[in-house]
């Protein structure tokens, strides 16, 4: 049987460049002209492996604050645009990334949107997010979420600038269609329960009784880095390390052990220096931000030196492998948990 490519684009000829000419004008177009473009034998993506250095951005990040108040910028970030998305605000084809800057004193004022929010601390302490009202103090390493339509302001009661990692579902959300904001009448939500409530009451394998908790957003919505990295140095001791990911663990929903959000997941695996994994593929993109430690990240065909606080990309069906040079600690977040629920997700792993 004879090869052929898939979806060959058929030749022009002057009967058909007529009859396209013809019906362009009734908004119609004929498929045959577009579905090498639409269908692959592998996905292709736009997006291309990007790293920002945090020693170039820091700079731009501090000088925001003399250009616009938090209050002004409702929220005073500097998009992560990825350079094979130019203008969609985007650092992959449905997941969006920031860097937010909290002064002392200052507030972003409370609102609520319909896609769902993560914000990873990079710089600084003193600040926080309340959440419908309750304040998660942030720490660097830190996951705050914010799920989707619940209040949400940032204060800052320290004395030194704090800057923290936004990663969103922006570009899917508004893919879909359903994007909706709501500010809050006042620039604050009103107290809500005490600090430490949300661990406290579902943070403990356990749940509080008669309660039937059925979002898939995580109760939880503060996991403290100092809790995080402890747990992975108990693991690392007991526990084969992977060849892929090193010591891998994910943020978890406690009450179905899912991701954290219906649409995001989040992760923190350690790297043990001298670590040199194997290639690792799937259809999900993913987001790496460096805590601690330094390495390297093989992309495709470009390699990527990241150092603490940087941050990169790894676009959809990108071989990628770490390598790192001393005990390293990697936060990411991704688009996995749209894959699986659809069905569409696929990886290089076993089986």
């Amino acid at each position: 049987m004879m090869s052929r490519a898939l979806h060959e684009k058929p030749a022009m000829t002057n009967t058909r460049a007529d009859f396209y000419g013809r019906m362009a004008e009734e908004n119609m177009t004929p498929l045959w002209e577009v579905l090498h473009t639409l269908l692959a034998e592998e996905p292709v993506t736009a997006a291309i492996p990007y790293k920002w250095d945090y020693g170039v951005c820091r700079p731009y990040i501090m000088e925001s604050a003399g250009v616009i108040s938090a209050e002004e910028a409702e929220r005073r970030v500097l998009v992560l645009q990825n350079p094979g998305l130019e203008g969609r605000s985007s650092i992959s084809e449905s997941l969006y990334g920031g860097l937010q800057l909290i002064m002392p004193g200052e507030i972003a004022p409370a609102h609520r949107h319909s896609p769902c929010a993560l914000r990873f601390i990079v710089e600084g302490t003193g600040a926080y997010t309340a959440i419908n009202g309750e304040k998660a103090y942030m720490e660097v390493g830190d996951l705050i979420l914010t799920p989707s339509w619940v209040w949400h302001d940032h204060g800052h009661d320290g004395d030194v600038p704090v800057v923290w990692l936004d990663g969103l579902d922006i570009p899917l959300v508004r893919q879909l269609g359903p994007v909706f904001a709501e500010p809050y009448p006042d620039a604050e939500f009103p107290k809500g329960r005490p600090i430490g409530d949300n661990m406290a009451r579902y943070g403990g394998n356990m749940l509080p009784f008669g309660e039937t908790y059925k979002s898939e957003n995580s109760p939880v919505f503060h996991y403290p880095y100092v809790e995080t990295r402890a747990t992975l140095d108990q693991v690392s001791k007991s526990e084969d390390m992977d060849a892929r990911h090193g010591y891998k663990l994910e943020y978890i929903n406690p009450t179905n052990g899912g991701p954290v959000m219906p649409t995001i997941a989040t992760y923190m695996q350690k790297l043990p220096s001298g670590f040199a994994g194997d290639d690792y593929q799937t259809t999900a993109a993913w987001v790496y931000h460096c805590v601690e430690g330094n390495g390297r990240t093989h992309i495709g065909d470009e390699t990527i030196e990241w150092k603490e606080k940087d941050t990169f990309i790894v676009p959809a069906w990108y071989k990628h492998r770490h390598e790192a040079d001393a005990n390293s600690f990697l936060f990411s977040f991704t688009d996995q948990p749209i894959h699986q629920k659809l069905g569409l997700f696929r990886d290089n792993m076993p089986g």
